[in-house]
């Protein structure tokens, strides 16, 4: 078969031959003098300890308001700078006096503790003759939009102005050129209001959006009510860096942005986008603004407001809630000013919390690209393409462990009858073959033990769903020894299957019954309570069926329980109940009640095969994908390790905190998947990783103590690994937070840094020691990515034909390092009948003919996974290593193990240790193998909730 043999990224590098680039632009500077009297200020009224936590002015609620009232003005970064040399705002024109006194004005007023103190009004009255903020004003300049140092190890460290401001200017030029146009339609684009980002190389870009697109989809009987869905294209610019390459890059990326019609569901705590375009300045005597504005709408408390609105809020002060509407009205009917009135044009963004969008997400390949190389045409001639990634030499997958089910045609009765028999026969043989293996496995795993399962169902049909999923999935259909109705058994020379059913109950019911717990206490006290409730059903279970170790749970999913619903969700408080009887849990939807019956069914069972497999990697099973490299490049005896950091917040679903530092561990020999956290001495099995992480609520610590426990973890678990081959994996947006040397400008070949230690060679952590940090796209730090069509079809030359292609690939950028690769996986066998050409912001028709607009199809592409080879012995080859990585995405037993995963396996199993992070507290009392419990807590474990076990042995018998 025909493969491509380059993959082109959607980043660009600054041409040399062109200079420098330097724009005129007029910046605003805090005096240095400014920042003990604002310090004064925002402590004044705190306690001595308060003010000792308060080292910075804040500055986060004034750039919202310059997002929401003045879009063409750029903050640089998230805290204020104070000195004459330190730029805080730029703009591309000097913004009226007037108007930043006024905003300078409403600042100060909202660093007041209480405006009805005196003491607290003494303290801004003097800071604002100390400061006299007339005197500011805007100073013209030249900026270098290049300017950059270079790290120890040579990568390349923009100034911090230039993450913010080259992408501004160049945003500024694509919106300036003609529109985009395709089958003769236009879209142009309007820069939006940019979010502040932090200092350094995580700085956020810029976006640009379209107009809006209006989709009418057709009435139907089956659903929908026939109104029009609004969307618009999205550009988003940011300048990104690579380890050790010594030139920085542009990358441009494009999507989809959804708005909502009629009323908005607030999430609670969250806010809420809305766009803003209006026909003058929201500020008397400001500018016109020519960017789309961003204001925040909040929900608290049962009532809407603006962020920063109120009586005593920004917006207030600058009187530019005088041209917006009122919220309460807004969030009924948010399309109402979608077309413009009252002066104002307003859409509101959706969010997936909010429930389904007529409108899918993403762009396909094709469209992707045309939008792309439309929008490049105005940032050349200073930014030219990166050369396109090449085709590893190491091209070959991993070495199949399972057989590949021959597919059985959609028209049997049209297949010649020996064929089809042929066919089938193989399928049936294949299917066997890999039940053979993934019963081995499970029984590795168990050492031996019986495989107890329980399924709290709430119907018949997703209980028949899982035992048919058991069935095919390990091959048992003939070794069933007993079949229900609430007992199944299967004998097979590798293990024994049990199966029990009970139905779930009141304990599936939500959290505070009737109404919604409130945060705090009362949400505590019903998680607990389910939590006891689950823990003793689940002990009792486990007494009268000893070796119980793994529940489904058929739970409604998280449509269920949007918004301020959340906390009634039962989930979590089930989750910890069963993680306390020693189960590990997987849960799965109820069928659809609204979709047609056949295609409820077939879901069902394709949701309970999933659901099937991830609850058997939860007990840790492991079928590891097995390279091809050979052990003169990759050891044989080779251990893999990924770290990874488990946390929460305040706003996670039990409202805990929690901060703890795993590894996962793929050990040659060991019969399972293994894990510790750093409160452990040795290694456990998996899933007795995943329970110890539910419950856990530790005390806050600082980043600083953060980064400590992380090192050191990190450094006594590389220890007990010296004596045997090491690769280990770390996900860098995911660590380098708590371990800075994951950065790109901290990175170093063959030398490692911990937290508070010396920079040293990787020979002293071991011999045999080696990482991989691997990065993927997330806020575009790696580009996206398609595969030109006519490298294949030449009929597609002039077409912007775009592919997705798998494989691992080689950046071809002249001086860059040959530590750096790329992987890609194959097209999403969940959108099987997506095509590359598929269109959704303009009309479209693909090579054949047909039409190709399909606003509603939800869109995929690969996501360009960068694998850097960080630390190596000496000899060896950097590409047989990210080959390797590359190779443990194809890991057999998964539904998307053809395609690929997101991560290699081991950091795969390592981030879904997330799901089992339930901070929460109980007593030490409440023991769910203690008796029943007392009156207080009888809601807890309701009557009907208890199991009736007495049937258990004769079901078996049958």
């Amino acid at each position: 078969m025909a493969q491509y043999q380059y993959n082109r990224p959607a980043a660009y590098l600054p041409d040399p031959a062109q200079g420098p680039f330097a724009v005129p632009m007029y910046a605003l500077s805090l005096p240095s003098h400014w920042e003990e009297p604002l310090l004064r200020l925002h402590r004044g009224g705190m306690t001595k300890e308060q003010a000792q936590r308060r080292r910075r002015v804040p500055t986060a609620a004034f750039h919202q308001m310059l997002r929401a009232t003045a879009p063409d003005i750029v903050a640089i970064d998230s805290t204020a700078r104070f000195g004459s040399e330190s730029a805080w705002l730029y703009c591309q024109e000097a913004y009226p006096t007037a108007v930043t006194n006024l905003y300078l004005a409403a600042w100060l007023k909202s660093l007041q503790r209480d405006s009805e103190d005196p003491e607290s009004t003494a303290l801004l009255m003097g800071c604002f003759r100390d400061l006299d903020t007339a005197a500011l004003g805007w100073q013209p300049g030249t900026i270098d939009l290049l300017e950059q140092r270079l790290s120890p190890a040579g990568t390349a460290v923009p100034a911090p102005h230039v993450y913010r401001l080259l992408p501004d200017v160049l945003a500024e030029r694509i919106a300036r050129q003609a529109p985009y146009e395709h089958h003769g339609q236009q879209l142009s684009f309007r820069q939006v209001a940019g979010r502040t980002g932090a200092r350094g190389q995580g700085s956020g870009g810029v976006e640009l959006m379209s107009n809006l697109i209006e989709y009418l989809p057709a009435r139907r009987a089956s659903g929908g009510d026939g109104k029009p869905a609004y969307y618009a294209a999205v550009l988003r610019i940011t300048v990104r860096t690579v380890p050790f390459s010594p030139v920085p890059r542009v990358h441009v990326a494009a999507g989809v942005r959804r708005f909502v019609t009629g009323k908005v569901y607030m999430p609670y705590g969250k806010g809420v986008s809305a766009y803003l375009l209006p026909e003058g300045s929201l500020v008397h005597d400001g500018p016109q603004p020519q960017r789309f504005a961003v204001a925040m709408l909040d929900w608290k408390n049962g009532t809407t407001d603006w962020r920063q609105g109120g009586p005593e809020g920004m917006l207030t002060r600058i009187s530019a809630l005088d041209a917006l509407p009122s919220p309460g009205r807004l969030v009924k009917e948010a399309d109402h000013w979608i077309h413009g009135r009252d002066g104002i044009r307003i859409a509101v963004g959706h969010q997936t919390a909010m429930g389904r969008h007529p409108i899918g997400t993403g762009l396909m390949p094709s469209e992707r690209r045309r939008l792309i190389e439309w929008a490049e045409q105005a940032i050349a001639p200073e930014f030219v393409p990166v050369p396109r990634l090449k085709r590893s030499a190491y091209t070959r997958p991993p070495r199949k462990q399972l057989k590949k089910l021959p597919s059985v045609p959609k028209h049997k009765e049209k297949k010649d009858p020996a064929e089809l028999a042929a066919i089938l026969e193989e399928r049936e043989l294949n299917a066997a073959h890999n039940a053979r293996i993934l019963r081995a496995r499970l029984g590795e795993a168990l050492e031996g033990e019986e495989f107890n399962v329980v399924v709290l169902h709430q119907s018949d049909v997703i209980r028949d769903q899982l035992v048919t999923a058991a069935e095919s999935g390990l091959g048992l259909a003939a070794h069933r020894r007993a079949q229900g109705p609430d007992a199944w058994v299967w004998e097979t020379e590798e293990l024994t299957v049990r199966l029990h059913a009970r139905p779930l109950g009141t304990l599936g019911t939500p959290l505070g019954g009737d109404s919604v717990p409130r945060r705090g206490q009362e949400h505590d006290k019903v998680i607990e309570e389910r939590r006891i409730g689950v823990a003793r059903a689940m002990a009792a279970l486990r007494e009268a069926v000893p070796g119980v170790r793994l529940a489904f749970v058929e739970l409604d999913g998280r449509d269920a329980f949007r918004h301020a619903k959340r906390r009634a969700d039962p989930k979590h408080a089930i989750r910890l109940g069963c993680a306390d009887a020693g189960l590990v849990t997987q849960f799965i939807r109820p069928p659809d009640q609204g979709a047609d019956t056949e295609d409820a069914f077939a879901d069902a069972g394709l949701r309970a095969a999933a659901a099937w497999s991830d609850g058997l990697r939860q007990t840790g099973v492991r079928l590891v994908p097995r390279h091809r490299l050979g052990d003169e490049l990759i050891p044989a005896n080779l251990s893999q390790v990924a770290f990874h950091l488990v946390e929460r917040r305040l706003d996670g679903p039990t409202g805990k905190q929690q901060f703890t530092p795993i590894a996962v561990l793929i050990r040659p020999g060991a019969k399972c998947v293994l894990g510790k956290s750093a409160s452990m001495h040795e290694w456990v099995p998996y899933p007795e990783l995943l329970k110890s992480l539910t419950g856990r609520v530790e005390s806050k610590r600082n980043s600083v103590e953060q980064s400590a426990l992380t090192a050191a973890f990190v450094k006594k678990t590389l220890a007990q690994l010296r004596s045997a081959p090491t690769l280990v994996l770390v996900h860098a947006q995911d660590v380098r937070k708590r371990w800075p040397w994951l950065r790109n400008d901290s990175l170093e070949q063959d030398r490692l840094f911990l937290d508070g230690g010396p920079v040293q060679r990787i020979g002293l952590y071991g011999k045999q020691l080696r990482i991989v940090r691997v990065a993927d796209g997330s806020r575009d730090e790696t580009a996206q990515c398609w595969a030109e069509g006519e490298e294949l079809h030449l009929e597609l030359e002039g077409k912007q034909s775009g592919g997705i292609a798998m494989g691992l690939w080689r950046p071809l950028v002249p001086g860059d390092s040959d530590r750096v690769f790329y992987s890609t996986i194959g097209k999403s066998g969940t959108q099987p009948n997506l095509t590359n050409d598929d269109a959704k912001l303009t009309p479209h028709t693909n090579p054949s003919g047909k039409n190709a607009y399909r606003p509603t199809a939800n869109a995929w592409n690969p996501d360009l996974l960068e694998l850097t080879a960080a630390c190596l012995q000496p000899g060896d080859d950097a590409a047989a290593w990210a080959a390797f990585v590359h190779q443990q995405r194809f890991s057999e037993d998964y539904r998307a193990g053809r395609e690929g995963l997101a991560l290699p396996l081991i950091l795969h199993l390592a981030r879904l240790a997330d799901d089992y992070a339930l901070p929460h507290e109980a007593d030490d009392a409440l023991d769910p193998t203690a008796p029943a419990p007392d009156a207080s807590l009888g809601r807890a474990v309701p009557d009907q909730l208890a199991f009736d076990f007495d049937d258990e042995d004769d079901g078996e018998r049958n």
